[in-house]
């Protein structure tokens, strides 16, 4: 397992493989659909973001509330594909990471190359355990849009497997060929 923090993700993304597990700590931010959508449209219009795109990770989730005694409530990946039209533009303005399941569109994997960038993959269905690994949460966007409202995430060694580097490296590509021979 390799231990990475996110302020030193903007350098260490260019090391990490596809395939090699990570440990993450460090400030982690929420987004999905709609909060991509408004992202976007700040981005249009020169608007303030709710955070610094430069070497920020961004975690594909809509946590559910918090339970008596934790900061927050199941946290498992969303598909990613569904961030694919927004991420390359996010990506290109010093995003360093994303987190989510699933596969990622050609222009996606461009991107990651094309920025030293990288995109992990969380263990679907295991929001309930994930949740375990974070021990701070603030809703510091778009507070309407409830689950899917933009969080601050501390993350503490969160287990992520690097799925596309920042070399070409796809595990979904990859894993494919290994076992259709």
């Amino acid at each position: 397992m390799i231990k990475v923090n996110t302020n030193e993700l903007k350098e260490k993304a260019k090391t990490l493989r596809a395939g090699d597990k990570v440990l993450l700590s460090g400030t982690v931010y929420t987004s999905r659909d709609a909060a991509h959508k408004r992202i976007k449209a700040l981005l249009a219009s020169g608007s303030e973001l709710p955070y610094a795109l430069d070497g920020a990770a961004i975690y594909y989730a809509g946590p559910t509330g918090a339970k008596d005694g934790m900061v927050i409530g199941s946290c498992g990946p969303t598909t990613s594909s569904r961030m694919d039209v927004y991420s390359p533009e996010l990506l290109d303005k010093g995003l360093s990471a994303m987190i989510g399941k699933g596969e990622r569109s050609e222009a996606v994997c461009d991107a990651i190359k094309r920025n030293g960038a990288v995109y992990f993959c969380a263990i679907g269905g295991a929001g309930a355990l994930a949740c375990k690994c974070i021990t701070e949460c603030d809703v510091i966007a778009f507070e309407d849009l409830g689950c899917e409202s933009v969080k601050r995430l501390t993350f503490r060694e969160f287990p992520l497997i690097v799925a596309i580097d920042s070399v070409g490296g796809n595990i979904f590509q990859n894993g494919r060929a290994k076992y259709s021979r």
